[in-house]
């Protein structure tokens, strides 16, 4: 690859996702884009290149993008996260919203659906609980390709037994030839919409919960603290983001502060109070 074709890749990567692209990661265009080029009758990188240059087909600006942000994502991914939204954060958000009886969970780049039916499946199996209460979860995600596969619920065997209780592979899904279905009242209680990180949140409302896992890693420092910025302005004090485990905000944004004794759990600051002398003790209700 010309190296006047890898900086035009990453600063169109970068400007349409958030995503950076370092030298050493120079095979991820290699492995990626390179189907999407013969899929175009394209010999090479270059050709593709020059085509996203001349910037005339949308649908291959946006077929490139999905290429690149495409990630991996596999149900109650690292289970920890989900055990804390079931045990402890599900609770206070029961305690705190009782008077309206309603909350909202927002999960950020949600692939191929996993994450938030996992959090369906739990408000499930925690029904008796909410009966009378409105609950939402929204999933987004760049990717229409990802979108599509998630609306439909449909899933290989190899991808049900990562991660996935048998119990609950047996009481929400339904055989489809080689392939598992997630139950239509499952599939239900997410919505899934296009959205890209990178842009204004607000039109997505407000949410309690926020889980935003395995994302940041993928961007610069600058553009960590915009999406930061943009998910505390969406919440409320009380509210509740989840990092992946080798995220942070430390170091990052004064937007967040982290929840003590709760690992990769972190409550919004006001932005008043410019990151300074508020405590996290209070998410929730705590």
């Amino acid at each position: 690859m010309k190296p006047e074709d890898f900086d035009f890749f990453s600063r169109f990567f970068k400007e349409r996702s958030g995503l950076v692209l370092t030298p050493e990661k120079a095979y991820l265009l290699e492995s990626r884009l390179m189907p999407l080029a013969r899929r175009n009758g394209m010999k090479g990188l270059d050709d593709l290149a020059a085509a996203l240059r001349a910037n005339r087909d949308a649908s291959l600006l946006r077929d490139a993008t999905e290429a690149m942000t495409i990630n991996e994502s596999f149900f109650f991914r690292d289970t920890k996260p989900f055990d804390l939204f079931r045990e402890t954060i599900l609770p206070q958000l029961i305690e705190a919203r009782a008077a309206r009886k309603s909350f909202r969970i927002w999960c950020a780049a949600s692939s191929s659906g996993q994450e938030p039916y996992s959090l369906a499946m739990i408000l499930k199996e925690e029904s008796a609980r909410l009966a009378g209460w409105r609950t939402e979860i929204i999933a987004t995600d760049i990717s229409t390709e990802m979108l599509d596969k998630a609306k439909a619920g449909m899933y290989s065997q190899f991808e049900v037994q990562r991660g996935l209780p048998i119990q609950l592979l047996v009481k929400y899904f339904q055989k489809q030839g080689d392939l598992w279905q997630i139950d239509a009242a499952l599939r239900a209680m997410v919505q899934f919409r296009e959205f890209n990180l990178l842009k204004d949140l607000r039109p997505l409302g407000n949410f309690d919960v926020v889980f935003c896992r395995n994302v940041l890693i993928y961007f610069d420092a600058s553009t960590k603290a915009k999406v930061l910025e943009g998910i505390g302005g969406i919440m409320p004090e009380d509210g509740v983001l989840f990092l992946g485990g080798a995220e942070t905000v430390l170091g990052i944004s004064d937007r967040f502060k982290p929840i003590p004794g709760q690992r990769g759990t972190y409550t919004p600051v006001p932005a008043a109070e410019g990151g300074a002398g508020a405590s996290a003790s209070s998410a929730l209700g705590r």
